[in-house]
């Protein structure tokens, strides 16, 4: 019987909404038969949550988008991470990315952007968010899945004034979360199937 596949949410969160959509994301992964999903908060983490990150078979980051990039928290793991990139410990892994921010826009693109960089300075293979973009019809509406268009990972909007989170915005992280899970499971059938026979 084959192993679950591994799913990792490395994520900061300043004010707890970022929080919101990696629970969301982790839910989304979880769903998937086949898949087990766990969080790590980066700004706390200790040797088994790295040695946990190790072992996945996907990994998603998540942080705020801050003054047109990801949290200071955020760089500070993707700095620990060095070692990790000399000896490209997780080449071939899945990644992905989420982030929110206060403004519709709010230069998200550069936090998405800066996480696929990451990736693949580690030689990781980075997953799309695979939705068409939403509320852009007439017809359309706020509550659409990936409501502010974003493609290549998933983007949220919350109020500055609030601790709300939209659930569009949360349905769209867990469409994510489930997406990486089922590239997951596709890429270690894929691996299987070409595995010597023992």
């Amino acid at each position: 019987m084959q192993s679950p596949v591994q799913i990792a949410i490395a994520y900061h969160s300043g004010t707890g909404q970022t929080a919101k959509f990696a629970a969301a994301v982790h839910e989304g992964a979880s769903s998937v038969t086949g898949c087990e999903s766990v969080l790590i908060p980066v700004d706390s983490m200790d040797e088994p949550e790295w040695a946990t990150l190790d072992a996945a078979d996907a990994i998603i980051f998540g942080s705020p988008t801050y003054m047109g990039g990801a949290s200071a928290a955020f760089h500070g793991f993707a700095e620990a991470t060095s070692r990790r990139w000399m000896r490209q410990s997780w080449q071939d892994k899945l990644a992905a990315g989420f982030t929110n921010s206060g403004s519709k826009a709010g230069d998200k693109s550069s936090t998405l952007a800066y996480f696929a960089t990451l990736a693949a300075q580690h030689g990781m293979t980075w997953v799309n968010l695979g939705l068409l973009p939403g509320w852009n019809r007439v017809h359309a509406s706020e509550h659409d899945l990936n409501r502010l268009g974003f493609h290549s990972g998933a983007a949220a909007q919350s109020n500055v004034d609030s601790r709300e989170v939209h659930a569009a915005d949360l349905a769209t992280a867990a469409h994510l979360g489930r997406r990486v899970a089922e590239q997951a499971l596709v890429l270690a059938a894929g691996r299987a199937a070409l595995a010597p026979a023992r």
